[in-house]
């Protein structure tokens, strides 16, 4: 507000020099090159002029074969060291933004400039550290930086947004994709955070608290969020078809479809996101690594995943692998159709066989794939409805027992 600015030109400029530059910025000039040549077994060198017919520089990338005359004789290839004239005022080194600018008076002023870039990238990393016994899990989350932008940020205040920011992207880009992780430091005896976390329109973002320097090329790690003792407890699901196997909105009454079984046994990690649970903080998407402390103290790595932005209050369940010492298996005992009178029923067996040494609950979950009017006739055990086509059975099963679970489901349009 003390003086009048406005910018009359925006200019961005990305021919640096370089040889190729130089030499088409020289076509049809002679200049001279140096070249070593081996006489009487000693390396000499001797200046040669060259006119530089065509450069072989082509704007926007690529190269074609030079042509330089020599003593009037054209050839295919520089014929030594080119040597240039001095450069003049209107070359650059590097790419370079510069503005034409109008003001009603001369002098200083402070300017912000602000604008959008590719080369950089983000990701949060948690690591989840479960005691040698226990379902209760540490967690140390990190934010990773990636500085591909081509300059370095001398002590750079740093924020990040975390949330799905839409951004139009040209039809062929090679960019990396700007992700958005991170969190302040937490822990019962915190000390002061690393980093600071706040609601921001419709994201979170998250500011370093101190400056640091960002070098190109250089990926730098900051700690931002630490939790101890979290209610994490395994959980074990039995999906027992073949992977595929859901109502698509279509009715179906092929007998064999669905029949093929599945004997992994998943296991899962389940945590809330609250307070309550020692945590209760925005968690950015990122990738989640299990570990578990051997009886020797050594950390053992026991599976992977990745999570959505979860806010908080919300329950995280990934997916670990699979278990070793659990077994199901699923199969059709009986199936019975009557397309006149609209109807089909079909009954399942399903057996859960416990290797552990300990007592376990396995949830199974089937899927009502054929018909989306459906009625549970009969069951061995009680099930719990979760959606409008799933069910799922809760069975304790005891080290070293088989347990059979039955149920028949009946179908009517």
């Amino acid at each position: 507000g003390k003086r009048t600015l406005q910018i009359l030109e925006q200019n961005y400029r990305n021919d640096p020099v370089s040889q190729e530059l130089l030499l088409s910025l020289n076509e049809g000039k002679t200049i001279p090159f140096v070249r070593e040549r081996m006489k009487d077994n000693t390396l000499t060198r001797e200046t040669v002029m060259g006119k530089i017919v065509r450069s072989g520089y082509v704007p926007g990338g690529g190269m074609e074969q030079p042509i330089i005359e020599v003593d009037g004789q054209l050839q295919f290839f520089l014929p030594g060291q080119p040597l240039f004239p001095s450069l003049g005022d209107n070359t650059i080194l590097k790419p370079t933004l510069n503005w034409l600018l109008r003001a009603d008076q001369p002098g200083k002023l402070a300017a912000e400039v602000s604008y959008v870039t590719a080369g950089f990238s983000w990701s949060a990393d948690y690591n989840l550290v479960a005691p040698e016994k226990g379902d209760t899990v540490d967690i140390i989350g990190w934010i990773t930086m990636n500085n591909q932008s081509g300059k370095t940020f001398e002590n750079a205040k740093i924020k990040l947004l975390a949330g799905d920011v839409n951004k139009i992207q040209p039809q062929m880009d090679y960019r990396r994709n700007l992700r958005a992780k991170a969190e302040y430091s937490l822990s019962m005896a915190a000390p002061e955070p690393v980093v600071s976390e706040k609601s921001f329109d419709e994201f979170h973002l998250y500011t370093l608290a101190r400056a640091t320097t960002l070098h190109d090329r250089e990926t730098k790690q900051v700690e931002f969020v630490r939790a101890e003792s979290v209610k994490a407890p395994s959980i074990y699901v039995y999906d027992g078809a073949e992977a595929g196997y859901r109502y698509y909105g279509g009715r179906n009454n092929d007998p064999g479809y669905g029949t093929q079984s599945n004997k992994k046994v998943w296991v899962m990690r389940e945590f809330v996101n609250a307070e309550t649970n020692r945590l209760g903080v925005a968690l950015p998407k990122g990738k989640l690594r299990f570990y578990r402390r051997g009886d020797d103290g050594q950390l053992e790595f026991t599976g992977e995943n990745e999570i959505d932005h979860t806010p908080r209050n919300e329950t995280i369940r990934v997916r670990t692998g699979n278990s070793f010492d659990l077994v199901g298996e699923r199969k059709p005992t009986d199936f019975k159709t009557d397309r006149s009178d609209k109807w089909m029923t079909e009954t399942f067996e399903i057996k859960l066989r416990n290797r552990k040494k300990e007592a376990v609950e396995i949830r199974i979950v089937e899927h009502l794939y054929r018909w989306n009017n459906w009625n549970i006739t009969a069951k061995s055990d009680e099930f719990k409805k979760t959606d409008a086509q799933t069910i799922e059975f809760r069975v304790p099963v005891k080290p070293d027992e088989e347990k059979t679970i039955t149920y028949t489901v009946h179908y009517s349009w």
